[in-house]
C-alpha cells in the first residue's frame, strides 16, 4: 500500500465517524425537542380542562344566585377561589415544582369551595330540580374526569421527557433541558376516607 494512501484512509474514516457521531447527537437533541413539545401540548390540555371547569363554574354560580336566600358566603368562596385559580399562569417550557404546587393548591381551593357549594344546594329543592343546574352539574362531573385524564397524560409526557434528558449519555448534550415536575395527589389523598352514615 502506498504511504500517501494511509493518511487519506484515516482522514476519510474520521470524517465518516464525525458524521455518525454528529447525526447521533442531532438525533438526541431532536428527540428532546419532540418530548419537550409533547409536555407543552399536554400541559395545554390540562389548562384547557381547568378552563372548561372555570367556565362551567361561572354559569353554575349565575344559576345558583337566582335561588332566593342562597348562602352568599358559599358563592363568594367559589367566586374567590375561581379568581385565584385563573390568575395563575404557568409557562410549560419553564415549569418548576413550586409553580406546579401553587397551581395545584389554587385548583384544590376551587374543588373544595365547589364541593361545599354542591352540598349546600341540597337544602334548596328548587335548585335540585332546575334543569340548567342539573345539566351544569353533569357537565362538571364530566369535566372533572377530563381533568384527571389530562393530568395523567401530562405525567406520562413528563416521564418520557425526563427519562430522555436525564439518561446518560443524553444528559451530556442536553444541558439546557431541565427536569420537569409531575402532578402529585393532593395532600391527605393517601388517607382513607372517614365515612359516617347517620340514619337518624
Amino acid at each position: 500500500m502506498k504511504k500517501w494512501l494511509i493518511p487519506v484512509i484515516v482522514i476519510g474514516a474520521l470524517i465518516i465517524l464525525g458524521f455518525i457521531i454528529g447525526g447521533w447527537i442531532v438525533g438526541i437533541k431532536n428527540d428532546a425537542l419532540k418530548y419537550d413539545q409533547n409536555v407543552s401540548k399536554s400541559w395545554g390540555n390540562v389548562e384547557t380542562s381547568y378552563q372548561r371547569r372555570n367556565d362551567l363554574i361561572g354559569n353554575l354560580v349565575k344559576t345558583v344566585q337566582g335561588a332566593a336566600d342562597f348562602e352568599k358566603s358559599t358563592l363568594t368562596d367559589v367566586i374567590a377561589a375561581r379568581a385565584k385559580a385563573t390568575a395563575i399562569n404557568i409557562d410549560a417550557q419553564n415549569i418548576t415544582p413550586e409553580q406546579l404546587q401553587q397551581f395545584q393548591n389554587a385548583q384544590s381551593g376551587v374543588t373544595s369551595s365547589l364541593s361545599r357549594l354542591l352540598v349546600t344546594v341540597e337544602k334548596y329543592p328548587d335548585l335540585k330540580t332546575n334543569q340548567n343546574f342539573l345539566k351544569l352539574q353533569d357537565e362538571l362531573t364530566s369535566t372533572e374526569n377530563t381533568i384527571q385524564t389530562a393530568r395523567t397524560r401530562y405525567n406520562e409526557a413528563v416521564e418520557k421527557y425526563n427519562n430522555h434528558i436525564l439518561s446518560i449519555p443524553n444528559n451530556w448534550f442536553l444541558a439546557k433541558y431541565k427536569e420537569k415536575p409531575y402532578f402529585k395527589s393532593e395532600s391527605g389523598a393517601e388517607k382513607p376516607v372517614d365515612v359516617n352514615f347517620d340514619f337518624k
